[in-house]
C-alpha cells in the first residue's frame, strides 16, 4: 500500500471538529470521526483509497491535512475524490461570509454563529447515498435508520483491509440494484421502503436518475424531479439536496424535528408547529435556510446534552 498527503485550505472560518461532529452521534462503519480525524473509504477508479482528514490551525486560519492510503495506481484518482469530499461533503468549499453577516442581525442566529464558529453542513458525497439515508429516516427516531444504514454498508459495501482493520464504503446503486427487493429483506425496512430503495438503485443504475442532471437544476425543479419517484416525498428530496449537493437554502420544513423539537424548543411556539408555519418562519433566513437549520440543530443538541448532565 502507498500513501499520499495533500493540504487543503477551506474557506474561512472553518471547523472540522464542529462540522464532523454529526458523524459521531451514531456509530457508522462508513463515516468515522473520533473527534480529531475524519475517515472514509472512497472509490478510486477500479480500486479504493482510505481518506483521513485532520485540521490544523483555528477556524480563522484553518488548514486540512488529508492522508490517502491505497494501491499506488489508485492514489491519483483518489486525490480527486478526496478533494471533492472535503469541498462538498465536509463543507470546506462553502463560502459562508454573507451568511455570517446576515446571521449577526438575527436575534436567534447571532449567538449561534459565535458559539459554533466554523460549522458547515456535513454532507454525503453522493446524491444516491443522501436519498437512501433520508428515506430510511422517514418517520422514525434516528438510531434505527443509522443502524439500518450500517447494516446495509456491512452487507453490500466495498471493503479495504488496512493495518489489520477493515474499512467499508457505502453500497453503490449498482450493487443494490443487483440485490433487488428480495435481497433487501431482513434489514428492518418496511416493504414500502424496500421498494423505494430498489427503485432508486435501478433509476441511478439505468441513468434515468442522474446526479449530474439533478445538480444542474434549481432547487424547485430538482425537488419536482426527485418526487416523481414513488416513495420519495418533498421532505426526503429537500433533505437529500441539503446533505449531498450543498444546497444551503434547502429547508425540509416537514421534518418531525423541525415541526416538533425546533418549534417547541427554539422557535418559542410553545407547541408543535405545522409545515406551513415552519416554512413561513424560515423565510427570514433565505437564501441560507438550510445552513441556518444546521446551526439550530447544533444548539438543540447542545441544550439536550446540557440537560442530561
Amino acid at each position: 500500500m502507498s500513501m499520499r498527503r495533500i493540504t487543503i485550505e477551506p474557506t474561512r472560518p472553518y471547523s472540522l471538529a464542529l462540522t464532523a461532529q454529526r458523524y459521531g452521534r451514531f456509530p457508522d462503519p462508513v463515516d468515522r470521526f473520533d473527534g480529531k480525524t475524519y475517515r472514509r473509504l472512497l472509490a478510486a477508479g477500479r480500486g479504493s483509497v482510505l481518506a483521513g482528514v485532520e485540521q490544523t490551525g483555528p477556524p480563522s486560519r484553518p488548514k486540512l491535512q488529508v492522508t490517502l492510503e491505497g494501491a499506488a495506481g489508485s492514489l491519483a484518482s483518489g486525490e480527486a475524490a478526496a478533494r471533492r469530499l472535503v469541498s462538498g461533503a465536509l463543507g470546506a468549499g462553502t463560502d459562508v461570509r454573507l451568511f455570517s453577516r446576515a446571521a449577526r442581525l438575527d436575534p436567534l442566529l447571532a449567538p449561534l454563529v459565535r458559539r459554533f464558529r466554523g460549522l458547515r453542513v456535513a454532507d454525503y458525497p453522493a446524491l444516491w447515498e443522501a436519498l437512501v439515508t433520508a428515506l430510511l429516516s422517514q418517520q422514525v427516531t434516528l438510531r434505527l435508520p443509522f443502524g439500518i444504514r450500517a447494516h446495509l454498508a456491512t452487507a453490500f459495501g466495498r471493503r479495504l483491509r488496512l493495518r489489520k482493520e477493515t474499512w467499508i464504503a457505502f453500497p453503490t446503486p449498482q450493487r443494490i440494484a443487483r440485490t433487488g427487493e428480495r435481497g433487501l429483506a431482513g434489514f428492518r425496512m418496511s416493504a414500502n421502503k424496500i421498494g423505494t430503495v430498489a427503485r432508486l438503485a435501478r433509476a441511478f443504475t439505468s441513468g434515468d436518475l442522474s446526479e449530474t442532471k439533478i445538480a444542474a437544476l434549481p432547487d424547485d425543479l430538482a425537488i419536482e424531479r426527485l418526487v416523481e419517484i414513488k416513495g420519495i416525498g418533498r421532505w426526503t428530496a429537500e433533505t437529500a439536496l441539503l446533505r449531498s449537493l450543498s444546497r444551503v437554502d434547502s429547508f425540509p420544513a416537514g421534518d418531525l424535528g423541525i415541526v416538533k423539537y425546533l418549534a417547541e424548543g427554539l422557535f418559542e411556539h410553545g407547541r408543535r408547529g405545522t409545515e406551513a408555519e415552519m416554512r413561513a418562519y424560515a423565510e427570514r433566513w433565505k437564501p441560507w435556510r438550510g445552513l441556518a437549520l444546521v446551526y439550530l440543530w447544533a444548539e438543540l443538541a447542545r441544550r439536550s446534552a446540557a440537560a442530561s448532565k
